[in-house]
C-alpha cells in the first residue's frame, strides 16, 4: 500500500480544529488507498523538557527535521488548506515536488 504523509499548519488553531483537519485528511488519504505515516510528533523525545535536555534551540525545525524524515518513507504528501502561508509547510511542499513524490490538496 503506498504511504503519505500530511502536511498541516497548525498556527492560530485550536487543539480540536487540529484535530479535526487532521482527520479529515487521514480520512481522504484512507479514501484514496494510502496508509498514513504519522507527523504528529506526540512522544516524550519531542516535550519541552526532553528537546531542552537534548539542546534543542529551534523547535519547529526539530519538528521540520522529523517531518523531511517521515516524508522519506512516503509515496505523496497531502498539504491542509493554508499550507502555502505556514513556513515548514512551504518547506516541505518543495521537498515533495524536488524528490518527486505525489502531492495532493486539500479540496
Amino acid at each position: 500500500m503506498p504511504k503519505a504523509m500530511l502536511s498541516q499548519p497548525m498556527a492560530g488553531k485550536t487543539q480540536q480544529e487540529i484535530e479535526e483537519i487532521r482527520e479529515h485528511a487521514i480520512d481522504t488519504l484512507k479514501e484514496k488507498g494510502y496508509d498514513v505515516v504519522n507527523t504528529l510528533f506526540t512522544d516524550d523525545w519531542y516535550k519541552p523538557e526532553a528537546m531542552k535536555e537534548r539542546g534543542v534551540k529551534v523547535v519547529p525545525l526539530c519538528f521540520l527535521a522529523k517531518s523531511l524524515e517521515s516524508m522519506s518513507q512516503c509515496d505523496a504528501a497531502f498539504f491542509c488548506k493554508g499550507w502555502e502561508k505556514a513556513r515548514g509547510c512551504r518547506i516541505e511542499h518543495q521537498a515533495a515536488k524536488d524528490y518527486g513524490l505525489e502531492i495532493i490538496y486539500e479540496e
